[in-house]
């Protein structure tokens, strides 16, 4: 439309033109001044339209470059766009999937970052709370729990095992998570006893915290609900330093409490806390 405008405005001021050399010396003064504003008025009125479409093209550049970027956001989020012919109908729906994974992946690491920011009142006991093998990890010294090569709790166990319950205990997020008690310990192998090597000390003091954590609180325990916690033993398998110093020997020997993801919190949890 803008271009046929144009175009018809520029033919008449032609046509005027035109007319003007032809038949020149027929008009008076005054008529030729009303024709050279008449001229005028149709060359100003042909700039606008030329900066009219001007500034329509931009648009529509604009327009294609945020195309260019949606369909970016599709491929990135696993949606066919092989098929340029797609409706509009189609495409739309695709959006509005990837809007809602989009929003699923922010509700998620709200709730990590809510329940970290929980846990991290442990680590005013001492404790260290991390994120290991896509699992968010408490971590106690196995020293200050046990004496050595035992797994019966020390008094000052307990009452690190009591503070750790009461902060699961008293917040209700908290207590409905599922939770496993994992026990583990240096590659030292054990001098005889009874539980032949260190898969079966580290099963017994895990099993041993997970009993206390669960006790009813009257009975001196934990008061944590039972039916959301469980234990395992990993020996010397999985340490989190070198054994080749006392020090790092020490950092393996400990037990973990360890927070269950729930199915749909099955992703890197790293790359929540970049």
């Amino acid at each position: 439309m803008r271009l046929r405008s144009s175009t018809r405005a520029l033919f008449l001021g032609i046509t005027l033109l035109s007319g003007l050399g032809v038949i020149g010396c027929g008009y008076s003064e005054e008529e030729m001044q009303a024709k050279l504003r008449e001229i005028n008025d149709l060359q100003a009125e042909l700039s606008k339209e030329q900066a009219q479409n001007k500034k329509a093209r931009a648009e529509i550049e604009e327009a294609a470059t945020k195309v260019g970027q949606l369909k970016a956001q599709l491929k990135a989020a696993g949606v066919d766009i092989s098929n340029l012919n797609a409706n509009l109908e189609q495409q739309a729906r695709a959006l509005e999937d990837y809007r809602k994974r989009a929003e699923q992946l922010e509700a998620i690491k709200k709730r990590f970052e809510l329940l970290r920011e929980k846990l991290q009142a442990l680590t005013k006991l001492g404790l260290n709370v991390t994120v290991r093998n896509n699992r968010m990890v408490i971590q106690m010294p196995g020293d200050v729990l046990f004496d050595s090569g035992r797994e019966t709790l020390k008094k000052d166990g307990q009452d690190i095992i009591l503070k750790v319950a009461e902060v699961i205990r008293s917040d209700a997020g908290l207590a409905s998570r599922t939770f496993q008690v994992a026990g583990h310990t240096d590659d030292a192998p054990l001098q005889g006893g009874r539980f032949k090597d260190n898969w079966g000390l580290s099963v017994m003091r895990a099993r041993e915290v997970l009993a206390f954590l669960v006790t009813p609180v009257e009975k001196g325990g934990g008061g944590l609900n039972p039916t959301r916690w469980s234990a395992s033993g990993y020996g010397e398998t999985d340490p989190i330093k070198t054994n080749d110093s006392p020090e790092n020997k020490q950092a393996n020997r400990r037990c973990e409490i360890v927070v269950v993801p729930n199915v749909e919190e099955m992703l890197d949890l790293k790359t929540l806390i970049q």
